[in-house]
């Protein structure tokens, strides 16, 4: 019995920990389709994008070469979330200025969004 409750124990700690970047819900979104852009990979940036978004980075994409890091330094400054849209402030080891992101909640899954003109981000 004594054995069941360290094991209970160890395994309760562990799974509370946090993680090495602390990135959950849309800041994770964020922090792959920021990592995905910057190293080109166009199927994980389609699959956590919204059409248009997706459109968008295409568009910009090649005025990058691509940059893989062993650490993009993806640190959350901000985040709120509002119902289905999540607003994330970010740095990165990619660029020096701090970034934002818009996401979209559809079907469960948080999706980078395309910032309208009207979008004004609650930072």
């Amino acid at each position: 019995m004594k054995k069941i409750v360290v094991f209970s124990l160890v395994v309760l700690f562990l799974s509370c920990g946090d993680s090495t970047t602390n990135v959950s819900g849309p800041s994770a979104t964020a922090q792959v389709v920021i990592e995905s852009f910057y190293e080109k990979d166009e199927e994980t940036l389609k699959a956590n994008s919204t059409p248009q978004a997706y459109s968008n980075y295409m568009n910009t994409i090649n005025m990058f070469n691509a940059t893989v890091k062993d650490d993009s330094n993806f640190t959350v400054l901000q985040d709120t979330i509002m119902g289905d849209v999540a607003w994330v402030k970010y740095t990165t080891a990619y660029d020096k200025t701090p970034g934002v992101f818009k996401l979209v909640k559809q079907d469960g899954k948080w999706l980078a969004d395309a910032r309208g003109s009207k979008d004004k981000s609650p930072f």
